[in-house]
């Protein structure tokens, strides 16, 4: 039995937390290579993706709160 097309999860390496902060700060400006979008999906886990990009967004959130509390303030 060939078993090349099932256990995609399985067959994936671990990305680093540098390729995981790339590619959901490119994410948030909307541009990306597709090669790189590949290798993305090939090596990254959705979860990590998900949590990063949650975690991302309150980053940008507090700093924007930040920055305004400094002018207004």
């Amino acid at each position: 039995m060939n078993d090349e097309g099932g256990g995609d999860s399985a067959n994936r390496k671990k990305g680093g937390v540098l390729q995981l902060m790339k590619a959901v700060a490119w994410s948030f400006l909307g541009v990306r290579k597709r090669a790189d979008l590949e290798a993305d999906a090939a090596n990254l886990h959705p979860a990590q993706l998900i949590a990063a990009g949650i975690i991302g967004a309150v980053l940008f959130i507090v700093v924007l709160l930040l920055i305004v509390h400094a002018v207004v303030g």
